[in-house]
């Protein structure tokens, strides 16, 4: 089963979101569409893909401990149903949610053995597993 397809995008965090978007944006991405998250940020493109996902957090919100300012890679995925079936018989803790507005992608997160997040999107076709 190969379940991963490609690199999909890389999140960072920041406190200082106008720096952050000036800095990618000169280096060539540009700002584009998000999804209607209930946390402020942006996402970058480059060649009409967002690339990078950017999430604003104010210092004193960081977690801790602080995971770096690497928040966790995504991967884009096929077959929703048989990745949660696989990862559930592996006992591996996830949490599946679909991406807001207009994108309605699924979004699956886990924890890989070093816990670092890893997330795979699946598109929003797919469907949905049973629970």
């Amino acid at each position: 089963m190969s379940i991963i397809q490609t690199m999909d995008h890389f999140t960072i965090v920041t406190a200082d979101l106008p720096a952050t978007r000036d800095f990618y944006q000169g280096l060539g991405l540009v700002s584009g569409p998000r999804p209607d998250f209930p946390v402020p940020g942006l996402w970058l493109y480059a060649n009409g893909k967002a690339l990078l996902h950017v999430i604003e957090v104010r210092e004193a919100d960081m977690p801790t401990p602080r995971r770096g300012v690497l928040d966790h890679m995504a991967f884009w995925g096929k077959d929703l149903i048989g990745t949660v079936e696989w990862i559930g018989s592996r006992g591996i803790a996830h949490r599946l949610v679909r991406a807001p507005k207009p994108f309605r992608t699924w979004q699956l997160f886990f924890l890989d053995p070093n816990g670092v997040e890893v997330e795979i999107d699946f598109d929003p076709s797919e469907p949905a597993p049973a629970r």
